[in-house]
């Protein structure tokens, strides 16, 4: 049997890690690299906000080789683009031919990633794709998964360094997604059946970061105060290997 050959988008965190445990248990799927997007300025997973060390630790654990992709941290989205296409074309020249994603049901995201991989001639795997939320959530538990929460929207810091149970879902507030897809909260996912041992460490400080909403061409096209762009804020937890 010709098998797949693959890249697998690694965010660190739970949906990654329920999707490569899925693509691990398909005898169709080779995964050659976990590609991981990294904040160049301070060294960090994009977004999740979790320490290049980890990151290793993680995939030392899984057994996968990483291939980094390097970014600055506030990348247009022309820049952004530029660069990842020129990683895909690496790529292809070495045999992949697919990229599987972790995404859930979010329609816009599906098709921006097939629009990007079909320019570069490669297609898209989404082994989670449209299963219920509440379902996958649960799944992930039961296998014995554990992942904490990294980083959230402002509203949601009390949150922020916990690790998530059946007790914690309950407790979200009723509009928040329990796998956080519309990108409510992040997560570090550090033990389960896809590592060989746990990940340590400890939990340092609680930060918040505030980032400036994409400015319009023109302000004054908002007939309203509250439909301008507002700016973004987020909190962190800084998870400190041991």
């Amino acid at each position: 049997m010709n098998k797949i050959s693959c890249i697998f988008n690694w965010s660190g965190g739970k949906d990654s890690s329920l999707a490569l445990y899925h693509c691990l248990k398909n005898p169709q799927l080779d995964i050659k690299y976990l590609v991981t997007t990294i904040n160049d300025s301070v060294n960090r997973i994009s977004m999740h906000g979790v320490r290049y060390q980890l990151l290793l630790e993680q995939v030392k654990s899984i057994g996968i080789p990483l291939y980094e992709i390097r970014l600055p941290e506030m990348p247009t989205m022309s820049a952004y683009d530029s660069t990842m296409r020129s990683h895909l074309d690496k790529l292809k020249n070495e045999g992949i031919t697919h990229s599987v994603f972790g995404d859930i049901f979010l329609e816009d995201l599906k098709k921006y990633r097939e629009e990007r991989l079909a320019e570069a001639g490669l297609k898209a795997i989404f082994p989670l794709w449209q299963r219920e939320t509440s379902e996958l959530i649960k799944e992930f538990i039961d296998l014995g998964f554990k992942t904490i929460i990294a980083c959230t929207k402002e509203n949601l810091g009390d949150f922020v360094g916990k690790v998530i149970d059946f007790e914690l879902i309950k407790n979200l507030p009723k509009e928040v997604d329990v796998c956080g897809e519309n990108g409510e909260f992040h997560t570090f996912a550090f033990e389960g059946p896809i590592f060989k041992k746990p990940i340590s460490f400890t939990l340092g400080e609680k930060v918040f970061k505030a980032y400036k909403a994409p400015k319009s061409a023109d302000d004054n096209c908002f007939q309203k105060e509250e439909d301008k762009p507002k700016n973004l804020g987020f909190w962190y937890i800084d998870l400190i290997e041991k």
